[in-house]
Order: structure tokens, then sequence, then C-alpha cells
């Protein structure tokens, strides 16, 4: 009985899809017709458009790229000054090396530190500190004049940025040349082969700043040599107290190490130091 139902119900839906199919065929028959027939309908033809007259040709021009860095007031645009800021960043820590009075006291400070027969007392960290500040104090009118001179023009529009270079390096130089070596700045010229300038003020940065180096360093070991004079003297006076006493065996650095700083201490070492390598900069 089951099988019979279900022979009857399977011949039933094959003629429902038999009927589908062939409803499906029509439809796609009278579509197709449909399109043919408007599609194969007659269209009128238009008139063809009358040629544009020929236009002249426009001036090239010279051409080029450009790119614009001032802002709207006439100043340097953001963009601009920070790139430039971060250049001179980059740059810092040479230009506080070789065109400032860091390097002299830097070495001065180290030789002071090696007279007194203190290896690492105080830190570099902290003669590097003491360094810097000091070059900051004795370079801060030169800073000054250079921001006057250069940069507040040029932050203001009121001058290109060659021209903010020329005038904002006059101080910087003028200050450079008051404690370079006339020898010092031959050496240089002779060494780039370049004609003996007439005056010191037309030599060029690039000879004056390794000239005002080389000054720089033969100051600072004079100024070494000087403080290591006393403290030479008090290793011998001890050195030979020892060897007259028969203690050959004992290091003479441990007995004069205190003499030496209790001498640093009574003269306001420190104090004669750093007043010493200031006024040695009044002069400029």
């Amino acid at each position: 009985m089951s099988i019979a139902a279900t022979t009857t119900r399977s011949r039933s839906f094959g003629r429902a899809a038999v009927y589908a199919a062939l409803f499906l065929i029509i439809v796609i028959a009278i579509f197709m017709l449909t399109s043919t027939a408007s599609f194969a309908a007659p269209i009128d033809p238009t008139d063809p458009s009358a040629p544009a007259d020929p236009t002249a040709p426009t001036d090239a021009g010279t051409g080029g790229f450009g790119i614009s860095i001032n802002g709207p007031d006439g100043g340097p645009s953001s963009a601009i000054v920070t790139l430039i800021g971060i250049t001179l960043l980059s740059v810092a820590p040479s230009l506080l090396l070789m065109m400032t009075s860091f390097t002299k006291i830097f070495i001065v400070l180290g030789m002071t530190r090696n007279a007194l027969g203190l290896q690492a007392i105080p830190p570099n960290q902290v003669i590097a500190g003491i360094a810097l500040f000091l070059s900051l104090f004795i370079m801060w009118p030169v800073f000054t004049d250079v921001n006057n001179a250069g940069i507040q023009p040029y932050l203001d529009g009121k001058m290109n940025f060659d021209q903010a270079v020329a005038a904002g390096t006059e101080p910087l130089k003028h200050w450079m040349l008051s404690f370079t070596r006339e020898d010092d700045i031959a050496l240089m010229t002779r060494a780039a082969d370049l004609p003996n300038p007439k005056t010191p003020e037309s030599v060029d940065m690039i000879t004056l700043i390794p000239a005002f180096l080389i000054s720089e360093l033969r100051s600072a070991f004079i100024i070494g040599f000087v403080i290591f004079i006393p403290f030479l003297v008090i290793d011998l006076v001890v050195s030979s107290s020892l060897m007259a006493m028969g203690m050959m065996m004992l290091p003479p650095v441990m007995i004069s190490l205190p003499f030496k700083i209790l001498l640093f201490i009574l003269v306001d070492g420190w104090g004669l130091l750093v007043s010493a390598l200031v006024k040695s900069y009044n002069g400029g």
C-alpha cells in the first residue's frame, strides 16, 4: 500500500516538473521574440555635427617645479621651521664641541680630576654637565646676538634663509676670532692650499672652525699643565718621605691623595678654576 502511494506521488511530482519546465520555456521564447522585435525596429539617423574650429596653441611657459617655503604672512612655514629645528638638533653636539667653549672647559676639568688622582670622581656625566652650563653662561651674549641678528628676522619674514645665515654667523664668527691664534688660521689656510687672507675677518667659517678648535686645545693643555704642578710637588714630597722611611711597598698615591684634596679645598680650587675659565673668555 505504501509503495503504491509513493509511486503515485513520484509520478505527480514528475508531471509538475515537466509542466513547470514547459512554462519556463514558453516565457523565455516570448521574451526573446519581444526583444528581437524591439531591436529590429528602424531608427531614424541623426545629422552629423559640424567640426569645431581649431584653437590656437597656448604658451607652454618655461615649466619647472617649485616649493613655497614661506607662510601666508611672509614668514617661513611651520613645516620648514620644524625641519630646520630637527636638523639643528641632529648636528647640535658637533656645533657644541667645535664652536663654543665646551671643549676647553671639559678638558681642563678632566685634567684637574687626573691631577688630584681621582679616576672616576667626579664622573664624566658631572664634568660634562658643568662644562655645558658654563658654556651656556659664557656664550649666552653671543647666542642672544645670533638670535636678534638672524633667527628672529627670518621668523618674521624680513630675511630669507641665506641672509639669515649670513647675519646670524657674524656674532659667532667675531667671538671665535677673538680666541683663535693667527698661527692656527695660517696653518689651516696652508693645509687647504688657499691664499693667505688679508684680514682675519675675511676667513671663512670652514677654515675658522678647525683653527679655533686647535687654539682651544692649546689653551686647555696650558691651563692643565699649570694645575698639575702643585699636585706633582705633593707627589714628589710624599714619595721622597716614604723612600726615606723605607716604606717602598706603600703606594705613594694613598698618602698623597688626602693632602692633595685638602690643598684643593683650602685654596677653594673649584671656585678658582671656574672663575679662571670664565675670565679667560671675558676679553672676547
